[in-house]
């Protein structure tokens, strides 16, 4: 059995490494080493992430962490408070209690009864399925065990675990190619494995042994979702694909859908099952799609009594409500538009032409479910069909390849959406301020950055503070209050883990953020909770930005 040591040895090696290669060289000399069982847990836990699978929630936060390692040492929540402070970093803090509860001389680093990878997981295992009144101090005690038993080092990586935040620069890229060069097997087909099953430890096992081509897309585990990439002008669109599927880009949620007999499931666009929320979208499925089992592809449109598409925060209602949802589905109605065929009775559909599984889909689902396409390679259709969707509270359109096969978690130009609003960017939300005078009960204004593919960091790039009422700020706080990371002043770190769609004038370069660049003028349009932060806006797309909006009214430009 691998000891915990021996991979906190390997963050912290791969942490003060800067080249992607070098981080990549490191991690496939480590996992090429590992037994199956523990190739799957510290494949997934290079990444930070605990459980591959979504239903699966670890559910600790920073009380939960920051009691537990003050149990662990004796000490006070005040003198967490004080290293946190000094530190800004969870895993540190860890790390400096670690060091008060054990000295560094005694057997900690070389003892017989030493902490397994295995072990720590079976802890975290425990600690997701606390339940109940008690859940919290059994989440607590279990985290209180792992500091206890751990050595520093240990203790630094194990807290960065538990907060599901590494910070060693290993996403999915690096991953990725570390297990390609540690099992001789292409990226290409790592990838493919990864995009299907959204488990790097199930994909790394496979790459062991040499089957990744046997896995495929199952019924009830939910694959990442194509992706549209934005297009210029129809004409431009057309003349690339010549004769193109146009359908409306409706202003709703993604949901991926899987139908097996009776019984359905409902993923989000983060792969998490929001079954329970959305009721009517399992009564439609059930009654409107005759399949025995069928993984579809479609939006989920909140509308008013006029029929047209409430605003994208009140589908986000229904996607959070875990507790009066009937009443909630009566005061902000669903309803289903189905685009795709992921699968049918047993068979993948994914390689097939996007042609053949419409026409799959329409032979299975009753039509008022199936989504309109008109396939054309005249412009004016288009743009006709545009204003249309425009005109009743949509988006813009989506103009696809009829030919395309269906490629999960890839953005390309098989699919390109039109829509014509202000520049907007995903960013990741970092820290936070609160407000003054009679807002200062509220977080005010929000830090946000982009993510650095090479450095696999998030670099920030301004604040937003314009477009927030005080209801947006009251929900807001409440959301980040269980986020925040360390707290100095005014100022708070929070925990990676909310996208912000921000708009804004025009991105300047700046000294003063570590993107090197700035927003201008930038306001919240919406908080994408259907987006995960690796579907944060890169740095290589706001370096493109820049180096487009000059000569050209930002204003005009197009964006998804």
């Amino acid at each position: 059995m691998t000891s915990f040591l021996k991979f906190a040895e390997l963050c912290q090696k791969v942490e003060g490494t800067s080249g992607s290669l070098d981080k990549i060289d490191l991690v496939a000399a480590f996992v090429k080493e590992l037994e199956d069982g523990e190739l799957a847990i510290a494949s997934n836990f290079v990444m930070g992430t605990v459980f591959p699978d979504s239903e699966t929630v670890l559910g600790v936060g920073p009380s939960i962490l920051y009691e537990a390692l003050a149990r662990a040492c004796g000490c006070t929540s005040d003198q967490i408070q004080e290293t946190l402070r000094a530190t800004g970093d969870p895993g540190l803090v860890a790390y400096a209690v670690a060091e008060k509860r054990r000295p560094l001389n005694l057997a900690a680093f070389g003892r017989t009864d030493a902490l397994t990878i295995a072990d720590v997981f079976e802890r975290f295992i425990s600690i997701s399925r606390a339940s109940g009144k008690r859940s919290q101090e059994a989440k607590v005690k279990n985290l209180q065990f792992l500091f206890g038993e751990a050595s520093p080092l240990e203790a630094r990586y194990i807290a960065r675990l538990a907060m599901e935040d590494l910070r060693i620069g290993v996403g999915e890229g690096v991953a990725r190619d570390a297990i390609a060069k540690a099992f001789g097997q292409p990226a290409e087909l790592v990838e493919r494995g990864y995009n299907l099953t959204n488990d790097i430890g199930l994909v790394a096992q496979h790459a062991k042994h040499g089957t990744l081509s046997s896995l495929n897309v199952k019924i009830n585990h939910p694959i990442k979702m194509m992706l549209a990439q934005l297009g210029d002008t129809i004409p431009s669109a057309l003349q690339e694909m010549r004769n193109a599927a146009i359908e409306w880009k409706f202003d709703g949620a993604r949901v991926q859908i899987h139908k097996e007999g009776e019984k359905v499931r409902i993923y989000s666009r983060r792969m998490e099952n929001v079954t329970l929320s959305l009721p009517e979208i399992s009564k439609v499925t059930i009654k409107q799609v005759m399949a025995k089992s069928a993984i579809l592809d479609g939006e989920a449109v909140a509308t008013g009594d006029d029929g047209r598409p409430l605003p994208f925060q009140d589908i986000l209602k229904r996607f959070r409500r875990k507790y009066d949802v009937e009443k909630l589905a009566v005061q902000i109605p669903l309803h289903l538009h189905l685009f795709d065929l992921i699968y049918l009775d047993g068979n993948s559909l994914i390689d097939r032409p996007l042609s053949e599984r419409r026409q799959l889909l329409s032979s299975i689902a009753d039509s008022e479910l199936v989504a309109s396409q008109v396939l054309t390679d005249n412009p004016e259709e288009a743009e006709r069909i545009y204003k249309e969707a425009l005109d009743a509270g949509h988006e813009g359109i989506m103009i696809k390849n009829p030919d395309s096969v269906y490629a999960p978690g890839k953005r390309g130009k098989n699919w390109l959406k039109i829509k014509p609003v202000m520049e907007t960017l995903d960013l990741v939300v970092i820290g936070a301020t609160w407000g003054e005078g009679r807002r200062a009960s509220f977080l005010g204004s929000y830090r946000l950055a982009c993510a650095d593919l090479d450095s696999g960091k998030l670099l920030d790039i301004g604040w937003v503070a314009t477009g927030l009422t005080d209801e947006v700020l009251s929900e807001l706080t409440e959301t980040f209050k269980d986020l925040i990371l360390v707290q100095k002043g005014m100022e708070v770190e929070l925990k990676p883990a909310v996208i912000f769609e921000v708009a804004y004038e025009e991105i300047q370069k700046s000294t003063n953020y570590s993107s090197g660049f700035a927003l201008r003028f930038p306001r919240l349009v919406a908080v994408r909770d259907d987006k995960s932060v690796e579907e944060a806006d890169t740095m290589e797309r706001v370096t493109s930005i820049y180096r487009l909006q000059r000569g050209r009214n930002p204003k005009g430009h197009v964006k998804g």
